[in-house]
Order: structure tokens, then C-alpha cells, then sequence
């Protein structure tokens, strides 16, 4: 039944060899990993009028040197990445370039960084778009929470299902969206070259304006940063890419920063022309398609496209988080499980484990994320500052053909990114505080998997030092009565070894002299030992008498195996009308040093 409805709900596996069908596209992967990036157009603009709105609605006209410094900053960011997918093209991003070029550290800050961030990648963007589809229908508010994990799980399914059925299924409402901006913003433009939009509506471009300071343009320019979210999603998904993925990954990178830089910049222009100024209770997006085509279907075409990827925003992180997981999972920083491919050929534990995360953080704070974004922010900055000082370290040292060029787009990068970085720990200090405490924490939490890896390898590596040989195996046999289970178990044992040991643990005196007539009448040549457990313990007087045995059978090089009896009933639910005394003394015993545990089951007919 559970095969059935996993088929039912991701489909049936594929062979290793069917990995190259499950590759992306240009386009596909233009769909699957930008949505991110270009979904953060619908609030990118408004969060910069959100600062100035703090002086006076004069200063709106500084959106436009502002998104200017944005679409630089864009733009280099695209170079410099466009760099890394080359010289990197097995994937992994920031965390490769960091740790390669500055150092374990580096690194591994820029991956912890990029893990939690797309854990919040998922969790604000499902819960915006939430917001924006209780807003149309106010009757689901009450519903916020279960709304927002139903979508996860949704998108999780899909992602489950393999990279080219997700692609196929989220790439239809991505180009809807890129449609519906593009077709907003060349009507504005449109009414605007016809005069069919009031000039009178904003101030001229260099109006003085009282108040504004350095400090505060340079808050509104980080605000507007958030804009570039997502942009170092496709360095680090290089290896989905169909052959030559590097060449497509680079192509896919160039043509998702230049609808991000036209989509930002329709926008912040018809917002300054238009004279639209932040409300609590209206997007800045509506209030120009409510102006440009009225409250018609249009205008309904745009909300709901833009609502509609506010939601599948959350899939740039479900393409990214599973091949950086793997990246580290690969140098033993991530348990080994984020590197196992799961039936449909993706990283299926990092998908589910992004999906778990997320939905206790949606949990968590009631699907209202909105103080979280600081925090997204940060964590996409800091791996932007690292990886573009990397580069900038690779060029110094290498120093290949062209190197001063490919320095000064990487140096430039770096010098905007830690300015934002900057100026958001300084702004916004009571809200990011917490990645001070916590990024030292994952880190720690890396070299502790590290640790361990390195233990296990080093006790597992072959050594010319020759062990004693084993000499001998010695049985223990535990056994609950007289019983066709127990009479099996000791012959299969005394079929192995000629020392066997039946051991029954008794719970009053009266019990214990009886299995011991029981046992003498048996005469199977097998001596029995009984112990006597005051406190009606099975385990503790079993694991010292184990201990007694194994210190003996270590001076004569023998081995100590218990053998534990088990029958299975028939039907699975029968198991709950049994004591589970073989499970609990097996896992018990797995922890007990030097001691081999073994099964034999038998098997009910009816």
C-alpha cells in the first residue's frame, strides 16, 4: 500500500542511466531557478520607498540613482557569477569559491549561509503568497498557517517528482508573471510618451530635499538590494544543467539577470512617474496596474500572476538547497544521506529536509515571516561578499589572460556587497542580530560532522598491524521458556559453535527453580544460567553477566555472539499483542562493545 501511493504521488523510479533526461533546459531551468530572483521585483522598488517615505514623499525621485546603483550592482553580480559557473562547473557556489580561494571557514560561513537562506527562501516566499491569496478571499485568513503548508508540501511533491516535471509544471505561471510585468510596464510607458499620465504627479529628478542624509540613501539602497535574492542560485545548480552545462548555465545566468534588470526597472520607473507612495494595505504593484489599466481583468491578470510566483519563489530553493547540501555532504561537512539520489534521480533527503525545516518555521511564527527578511537578506550577502572576494583572491594568485578585468568585476562586487552587508548590520542590528549566534553554530555543527567522518574513516582504514586471531565463538542464547522457538534457536547455535549458553532471567524464586527442572528434563546438552532480577529488568542483569563473559572471552581470543529469538506473527498488527523483549535487548546490545547480535526469526502460519 505505502509503494502504491508513493508511486501514485512522485512516480515510479528511474534507472541511473535516465539521469541525463532529468537535465534542464535553458528554459526549463531559467523557470525553475530564477523564480527567486525575479519574484523579489514585486517588493524590491517598495522597500525602497519605504525608507525615503520616512523623510518625505519629495524624495521619492531618489528611487531612480538608487535602482541605478541596484542594476550596477546586478550587473556585476551576474559577471562575477557568470565567472564562477566556469571555473566551477561542478556546482556549488559561494561554499566552492570561498573554501577553495579563502579558506575552510570562509567556506563554510558562505554554505551555512546559503543553507539557512534558503530555508527562509521557502518559508517567507510561501508565506507572502499566502498573504496575498487571503487578501483576495479574507474568509481563509483564519487559515494562513494550514494554507501555507499544504502549498510546501505541494511544491515538495513536485520537486520529488524529478527536476524536469517540476520545471514543466512551474514554468507555465513564471513566464505568465515576466508577461504580465512586461505587457504593465510597456502600456505605462505607452500612456506616459502619449501624455496620458500627469506630470505633475512626482518631482522633478534633483529636487532639494530637507532631511536627506548619506546614511539614509545608503538604508534605502541595501532595502533595494533585496531585489537581487536568488541571483546565485543557478552557480550552484551547474551539475542539473544538460551538457555543455557550463555554456548553459552561464546563458541561463545572462538572460535571468537581464529580465530581473528590465522587470526592475519598468517598475521603479513607473512607480517614480507615477507618484505611487508605499500603503500598508496595497502593494506598490497594484497601485500601478490599478492606475495603467484600471480594475478590469488586466489588472486581476497581474495581482494574480504576481501572487502566483510570491508562492513558486519558494522552488529556487528547492532546486538550490539539495545541490549544496551534496556539495557539502560531499566533503563531509552534511551527513551522507544529502548525497544519495533518491527514486526519481534528485537529492530527495534535501528536498524533504528543506521542506521539514521550512514548515516549522512557518509553524513557528504563524506564517507571519515578515521580520525574517532582514535575516534573508544577510544571508544572501554574505555569501555574495565571500564568493566575490574569492574570485577576486583566485585572479591575484593565478593571474590567467585577462585577469585585471576579471579582478576589477569580482573586486567591485565585493566592495558593494560588504557595504550592503554593512549598512544592514548597522540598520537593522535588533533584526539580524541572531546570525551572529547562529552562524558560529552551524559552523560548529560542520566540523562536528567532519569529526566524526574523520573518526569512522581512520577506524575503518585498513592497518598493517594483524589482529589475534579468533580462536573460537562463543553463543548466548536468551530465551523466555520452553518453547519450539527456543528449542530452533539453540540447535541452529549449537550447529555453529559447541559453546552455547541459554540464558533465562527470572522475576521470583519460585519461577526460577521451575525453568530450571524444565530445563534439566530437556536434556538438550546445553547448560542453562539463570539470573534473578529484583526489579523485574530484563536488560541490566543480562548485560552484566554479557560483560563477565566477554572479559573471559577476550583472554582466550573468542568471539561473544547473542543470538536473539524472535517470532514474527502473521499479520503485522498482531505485533502490538506481543512484548517486544528481542527488539529492546537487541538495541540494547548494538551499543555493547566487541559483542556481535544476531537474529533468528520464526516465522507464524496463521
Amino acid at each position: 500500500m505505502y509503494s502504491s501511493f508513493k508511486r501514485l504521488l512522485i512516480g515510479r523510479p528511474l534507472k541511473t542511466h535516465e539521469l541525463g533526461e532529468q537535465k534542464l533546459t535553458k528554459l526549463k531551468a531559467l523557470a525553475i531557478l530564477s523564480s527567486d530572483a525575479l519574484s523579489s521585483v514585486a517588493y524590491g522598488t517598495e522597500q525602497i520607498l519605504i525608507v525615503l517615505a520616512t523623510i518625505s514623499t519629495l524624495a521619492f525621485w531618489y528611487t531612480i540613482p538608487i535602482a541605478i546603483g541596484v542594476l550596477f550592482l546586478l550587473a556585476a553580480l551576474t559577471l562575477s557569477y557568470r565567472q564562477i559557473i566556469f571555473s566551477y562547473p561542478q556546482g556549488g557556489g559561494a561554499y566552492i569559491v570561498s573554501k577553495e580561494n579563502l579558506g575552510i571557514n570562509p567556506g563554510l560561513i558562505a554554505g551555512g549561509s546559503l543553507l539557512v537562506d534558503y530555508i527562509l527562501t521557502v518559508a517567507v516566499s510561501i508565506s507572502a503568497g499566502t498573504d496575498a491569496i487571503t487578501s483576495a478571499f479574507p474568509i481563509l485568513h483564519e487559515h494562513n498557517v494550514f494554507i501555507a503548508v499544504m502549498l510546501v508540501i505541494f511544491i515538495t511533491i513536485l520537486n520529488l517528482r524529478g527536476l524536469t516535471e517540476s520545471a514543466a509544471v512551474l514554468a507555465y505561471p513564471i513566464y505568465l508573471f515576466v508577461f504580465a510585468l512586461v505587457m504593465l510596464i510597456f502600456v505605462g510607458m505607452f500612456k506616459i510618451a502619449t501624455g496620458q499620465v500627469s506630470p505633475q504627479l512626482h518631482t522633478s529628478i534633483g529636487t532639494p530635499v530637507a532631511g536627506i542624509s548619506l546614511f539614509l540613501l545608503l538604508r534605502a539602497f541595501s532595502s533595494g538590494c533585496s531585489a537581487l535574492t536568488g541571483v546565485e542560485a543557478i552557480s550552484n545548480a551547474v551539475p542539473n544543467f544538460k551538457a555543455p552545462a557550463a555554456k548553459n548555465a552561464a546563458a541561463t545566468l545572462a538572460l535571468m539577470g537581464f529580465i530581473l534588470a528590465v522587470l526592475f526597472s519598468g517598475i521603479t520607473f513607473l512607480t517614480y512617474w507615477f507618484g505611487i507612495a508605499p500603503k500598508g494595505n496595497e502593494t506598490v504593484i497594484s497601485q500601478i496596474a490599478a492606475q495603467t489599466f484600471g480594475r478590469n481583468f488586466l489588472y486581476f491578470f497581474v495581482q494574480g500572476t504576481t501572487a502566483l510566483i510570491l508562492v513558486l519563489a519558494a522552488n529556487t530553493g528547492f532546486s538550490a538547497f539539495p545541490m549544496l547540501a551534496y556539495s557539502l555532504s560531499r566533503d563531509k561537512y552534511m551527513p551522507r544521506m544529502f548525497s544519495i539520489r533518491g527514486d526519481r534521480l534528485g537529492y530527495s533527503n534535501g528536498i524533504i529536509f528543506l521542506s521539514i525545516a521550512s514548515i516549522l518555521l512557518i509553524i513557528a511564527f504563524k506564517g507571519k515571516t515578515e521580520h525574517l527578511i532582514p535575516l534573508y537578506a544577510v544571508g544572501v550577502f554574505i555569501p555574495f561578499t565571500l564568493s566575490q572576494t574569492g574570485m577576486s583572491m583566485k585572479w591575484l594568485r593565478e593571474k590567467p589572460k585577462g585577469w585585471i578585468g576579471k579582478l576589477a568585476i569580482n573586486l567591485i562586487g565585493a566592495l558593494i556587497s560588504f557595504l550592503v552587508l554593512a549598512i544592514l548590520f548597522v540598520t537593522k542590528f535588533h533584526q539580524v542580530w541572531f546570525v551572529i549566534i547562529f552562524l558560529p553554530i552551524v559552523v560548529y555543527t560542520f566540523y562536528q560532522i567532519k569529526k566524526h567522518y574523520s573518526a569512522v574513516g581512520e577506524q575503518l582504514r585498513l592497518s598493517k598491524h594483524i589482529e589475534e586471531e579468533i580462536k573460537g565463538n562463543i553463543f548466548i542464547v536468551p530465551v523466555a521458556g520452553i518453547t519450539t522457538v527456543v528449542d530452533r534457536s539453540i540447535n541452529y547455535a549449537k550447529s555453529l559453535s559447541d559453546q552455547v549458553i541459554a540464558v533465562y532471567v527470572a522475576f521470583d524464586k519460585e519461577d526460577e527453580k521451575k525453568m530450571e527442572l524444565q530445563w534439566a528434563e530437556l536434556n538438550n546438552g546445553v547448560r542453562l544460567v539463570t539470573l534473578y532480577s529484583s526489579y523485574r529488568s530484563i536488560l541490566h542483569p543480562l548485560c552484566k553477566f554479557l560483560e563477565t563473559i566477554q572479559a573471559k572471552a577476550t583472554e582466550k581470543h573468542y568471539m561473544v555472539t547473542v543470538l536473539v529469538p524472535q517470532f514474527i506473527p502473521k499479520k503485522r498488527w498482531h505485533t502490538i499483542l506481543h512484548n517486544q523483549s528481542a527488539l529492546l535487548i537487541r538495541a540494547r546490545l548494538l551499543w555493547q562493545k566487541d559483542i556481535v547480535v544476531s537474529t533468528l526469526p520464526y516465522k507464524f502460519k496463521k
